[in-house]
């Protein structure tokens, strides 16, 4: 058994997909990866907002970063990532489905075109370009250093919110089950997988949430934080800080698992 603790929490050298890079907490994990040595390709449906946050993120961290503009809520949109990222990598060591969506709407109003957005963005995108991607992950995969996949769920998913709509919640209580499952199945491949259930950070869809307009500079934050029992909003360094954790070398022997990252909501309600 070795007892060498050095590099015990770096990612450096990996290759990171993140899908939803784009904005809010995949930008986010972008930044954190990128600043710590690794690889990262995003992807997000705009073509433009990918190449504005690759020019932003490279501007201020460095490193290697690009992106391939796709929609992982249609099978045509997960097949085309895949393809393209198996063109230009011989392997993936971290896959982050990130890539998320809400419909807002009353219960006698909800439209079954809202819920199957919903649920093919946020559940079918996850299980489908994990799928594809498993040949680059198995390529990654070993005992010592396995590869990982995590999956980015909700607090929503663990209790009932006001603001998550029943499309949302429900979504990410499935995708929490779905990490249970897919945890169990290929961790004897070297393959883990895990969960991180955010609560409230300072993205586009919390601010359009809590009435904000999408803004996420120059607006109240604050009294969204007093609302937490750790008395504020997340910060990137949470949730990247988490995720990176789950990557390296000090969170390689768990799966399956879903984690809140949330100041205690969760534990509080």
């Amino acid at each position: 058994m070795s007892n060498d603790f050095s590099n015990l929490f770096s990612v450096k050298g990996k290759t990171v997909v993140i899908t939803g890079g784009s904005r809010g907490i995949g930008e986010m994990l972008a930044a954190g990866y990128l600043a710590n040595g690794a690889k990262v390709i995003i992807s997000s449906r705009k073509a433009d907002a990918c190449e504005e946050t690759v020019k932003r993120l490279k501007d201020q961290y460095g490193g290697e970063i690009y992106a391939i503009p796709s929609d992982v809520g249609q099978m045509v949109g997960i097949q085309h990532l895949a393809d393209e990222i198996a063109k230009r990598e011989d392997k993936v060591d971290v896959l982050i489905n990130n890539a998320g969506v809400a419909w807002g709407a009353k219960f006698e109003d909800f439209p079954e075109s809202g819920w199957d957005k919903v649920m093919d963005v946020n559940v079918k995108g996850i299980f489908f370009l994990t799928q594809k991607l498993a040949p680059l992950l198995r390529k990654s995969a070993s005992a010592e250093d396995p590869a990982r996949v995590i999956n980015i769920a909700s607090i929503d998913g663990m209790h009932t919110s006001p603001m998550s709509g029943y499309a949302y919640g429900t979504s990410k209580a499935a995708v929490i089950h779905l990490t249970r499952f897919m945890g169990a199945a290929h961790a004897g491949e070297h393959i883990l997988v895990n969960g991180i259930a955010p609560g409230p950070f300072p993205t586009w869809m919390l601010s359009t949430g809590v009435g904000y307009g999408g803004e996420t500079e120059g607006v109240d934050w604050q009294a969204i934080g007093d609302r937490n029992p750790s008395g504020r909003v997340g910060t990137p360094q949470d949730i990247a800080g988490l995720a990176m954790f789950l990557s390296s070398r000090a969170g390689a022997y768990i799966s399956g698992h879903t984690i809140p990252c949330d100041g205690g909501i969760v534990s509080s309600s």
